[in-house]
């Protein structure tokens, strides 16, 4: 008699129940051109107060006022810029400022700079301080401030110098000193700024350099010429073309100090702007002296740009 093992019976797992679905939120039904909407305030106030009055002053600059209308011109205006002298002495009193003023201001700018980051400084931040407050005061406040500290007669420079036995100096009314007054208060007003952006350039230098180029033996002065001005290169870049721009829209200074004068001595290519356009009322050549400074402005900073560029490995 044979016996027969009955299969054992297969226990199932029990089933897990599943996660109920959730429903899906329905998308947000924003159309394509939501984004442009909320950003069409800041397009249109673009137009407005930017393109707007370039294309209606590139207009302007190719018209006539005649009898109080403006007639077409075509390039008149710019041809009357070729050929005006005093468009030239403006453009020439303009250079030499520049030329002699922005080399004297940020050389100053990078010695205070240097300074401001020596730990052999006390009270760093009192003397940052000092330095960048000229650049808080207003342009025409601090024009003001200028102009009665050099005055001929009674100015409070020319007190000084009579106290030490030195003659008083023309300062505003001899052409040469005229510029030297310009040249001083637009020092004094933004060597502070450029200063400030050199020393946050200078905290960007691991001082790890420094220590390497002092354990080699390097100087200070070695050490100087090539980590610290290598490393300042982009403010450098940045600070030259801002003061060369700055330099050439001059307008406040010469026109608070001296008005232009004496004989057209610091008259600037700002300050005939504003003569031909709002004492002569001669809008159309106003324009044309703007689009002309517009175009110097360009040729420069791009001669600027190349000259400054890395050279590639």
């Amino acid at each position: 008699m044979t016996i027969t093992a009955k299969p054992s019976a297969v226990v199932e797992p029990p089933a897990v129940p599943r996660a109920p679905r959730r429903k899906r939120r329905p998308a947000l039904g924003y159309p394509r051109y939501t984004p442009y909407v909320f950003l069409l305030p800041t397009i249109l106030l673009f137009f407005v107060f930017t393109c707007y009055p370039y294309i209606s002053a590139l207009w302007l600059s190719l018209t006539k006022s005649i009898d109080g209308e403006n007639t077409f011109a075509g390039l008149a205006n710019y041809t009357r810029l070729l050929q005006d002298p005093l468009f030239w002495t403006a453009l020439s009193n303009t250079f030499i400022i520049l030329i002699v003023q922005v080399p004297i201001m940020l050389a100053l700018a990078i010695i205070l700079a240097v300074a401001f980051n020596s730990a052999l400084l006390k009270a760093r931040a009192v003397w940052r301080m000092i330095y960048f407050v000229p650049i808080v005061m207003g342009l025409v406040a601090y024009g003001i401030l200028f102009h009665a500290l050099f005055q001929s007669q009674g100015g409070f420079v020319n007190e000084v110098l009579h106290m030490v036995g030195i003659p008083a100096i023309p300062w505003l009314s001899d052409p040469m000193w005229a510029k030297v007054v310009i040249v001083i208060a637009l020092t004094w007003h933004y060597t502070g700024q450029s200063a400030i952006i050199y020393l946050a350039q200078l905290q960007s230098i691991p001082t790890e350099l420094y220590e390497a180029a002092s354990v080699d033996g390097a100087g200070g002065v070695k050490r100087f010429w090539h980590i610290t001005m290598p490393g300042l290169r982009p403010a450098l870049v940045l600070t030259v073309i801002l003061s060369t721009i700055g330099t050439l829209q001059l307008f406040d200074e010469p026109y608070v100090l001296t008005n232009g004068g004496p004989d057209n001595a610091t008259l600037t290519i700002g300050l005939y702007l504003y003569q031909q356009g709002f004492q002569y009322i001669d809008f159309g050549y106003a324009s044309a002296i703007g689009y002309a400074l517009v175009l110097i402005i360009g040729v420069i900073s791009l001669v600027q740009l190349r000259l400054f560029r890395e050279k590639k490995a």
